[in-house]
């Protein structure tokens, strides 16, 4: 509160300083400086939904974003795709496309990221028009918006209502595309992400403030300092979204983590990083808000640092409790690249923390006092009925695991994981099955892309 109240956040946006003044803000207009009291953070929270839906163009695929509930995001923004095959490359629509056919393919994979990789070879003020045409028309799942400014965070809401035969104001009750905002820190709000913002609570479609605190960087080196900004950071957006239209549904977004001080490059996946994904889900549930977190990784290929930083990440995104896991499949580079094989190696982790949060059922079936009566001591239960009744689905069956013996393993080829998670993207490319979409509404995207591409030649933003 006192960052807000006694340092303020620098704001752009004419039209954002004049919400914060009509609410009772304190307007510094030289420095473009807003702050705002205890008071009107709590007004705002008390009209915050404390959870939301999002439905995308099959209904069965509702997504609830709150409470326990949890969604795992397919990786956003990487400028770069890598495979085993193709190498580290520029981002293209080819790829952007496979992506999203791998995110259909996966069910451990809920949205789709804001851009999976940039589609370079496409005009950039544009290219956001054939995203979100690849995402409704390769998948049925719900998607980001890019919402650097108002006319691509509309594109997305209208496509996606178009998607579903329905109304933009139908869908305003009835969410089904969700976008990011980030504070660009230390304490500013760009005009171009004030824009979007509006434009989203608006139309009544979900927000997510993510500060992107890192300390030494953005925040000082401590993790209480960098927690304090970003909390100061994230719930100025939460009030802005209510200035807008309370009752708007907003996220609070956390990417807390730190930087190498020998190089100044961000690093994720370490102690601090995890520590401040768990302490970051602790405020968002004290503000009764759904919580959004991301389990990042630092390294630049798929190996073992990879593995161990995406691990400990993500166990901090999920003891802390987040709604939404962004970048959850598909991250590599410190977000730089999209990575095929990273994306397998992801979703073996999501998969298995789905199953780890399954609950146990406690029964009598369950602890089978009657198999362990039956072996006698020194004996095996490999042949017993408790066992022959639930072998099949017993255990968690990996997907990218091999659990062969040493000499069964040199025998099936002795591949290391990352050969097999190549087999596996490249297997489900092959099994990928584009889901079904009516010709007319089909028709109507194609339109609406068309009329859009023109007029945003012709100077319309």
């Amino acid at each position: 509160m006192r960052i807000l109240s006694e340092l303020g956040i620098r704001v752009m946006g004419d039209n954002v300083i004049a919400l914060f003044e009509k609410a009772g803000a304190l307007i510094d207009r030289e420095e473009r400086i807003v702050r705002i009291d205890e008071s009107i953070v709590k007004a705002a929270l008390s009209t915050a939904p404390s959870h939301f839906t999002l439905t995308s163009r099959n209904p069965a695929k509702r997504l609830h974003l709150g409470g326990n509930d949890l969604v795992f995001g397919l990786v956003a923004g990487p400028p770069n795709v890598h495979d085993r095959i193709g190498g580290r490359r520029t981002g293209n629509f080819d790829d952007y496309r496979n992506f999203i056919r791998l995110a259909h393919h996966f069910n451990a994979i809920h949205i789709i990221g804001n851009q999976v990789t940039a589609p370079v070879e496409l005009p950039a003020n544009s290219r956001h028009l054939d995203a979100y045409r690849a995402n409704l028309t390769l998948s049925d799942l719900c998607y980001h918006c890019t919402a650097i400014g108002r006319g691509r965070a509309v594109d997305g809401i209208r496509m996606m209502a178009i998607a579903r035969g329905m109304t933009v104001e139908q869908m305003r009750e009835d969410p089904g595309v969700i976008t990011i905002i980030s504070v660009n820190s230390p304490r500013l709000l760009d005009d171009a992400m004030g824009d979007g913002l509006i434009a989203m609570a608006e139309l009544g479609q979900p927000v997510t403030i993510t500060p992107f605190t890192l300390m030494g960087a953005m925040t000082p080196v401590t993790l209480p300092a960098a927690l304090a900004q970003q909390n100061a950071e994230a719930l100025f957006g939460v009030v802005l979204t209510q200035l807008v239209r309370p009752g708007a549904p907003v996220m609070y977004g956390a990417f807390t983590s730190n930087v190498d001080m020998r190089s100044g490059a961000p690093a994720f996946g370490t102690p601090e990083n995890t520590k401040a994904n768990v302490i970051a889900g602790q405020l968002a549930r004290r503000y009764g808000l759904p919580y959004r977190t991301s389990n990042a990784c630092a390294s630049n290929v798929v190996d073992l640092q990879a593995t161990y930083e995406t691990s400990m990440s993500t166990w901090g995104a999920i003891l802390g409790g987040g709604n939404m896991i962004y970048h959850a499949a598909g991250w590599l580079e410190g977000g730089l690249t999209a990575s095929y094989e990273k994306l397998v190696l992801d979703v073996e982790i999501l998969q298995n923390m789905i199953d780890f949060l399954r609950p146990i059922p406690w029964n009598e079936g369950e602890l089978a006092f009657d198999a362990i009566r039956d072996v006698a001591p020194g004996g095996h239960f490999f042949g017993t009925p408790h066992t022959m009744e639930r072998y099949e689905n017993a255990f968690y069956t990996p997907m990218l695991s091999d659990w062969r013996s040493y000499p069964n393993w040199e025998i099936a080829g002795g591949k290391e994981a990352s050969q097999r998670a190549t087999e596996i993207w490249q297997r489900a490319l092959e099994d990928y099955e584009e889901p079904a979409l009516d010709p007319a509404i089909r028709e109507e995207l194609d339109a609406y892309v068309a009329k859009r591409r023109e007029e945003i030649g012709a100077g319309d933003p």
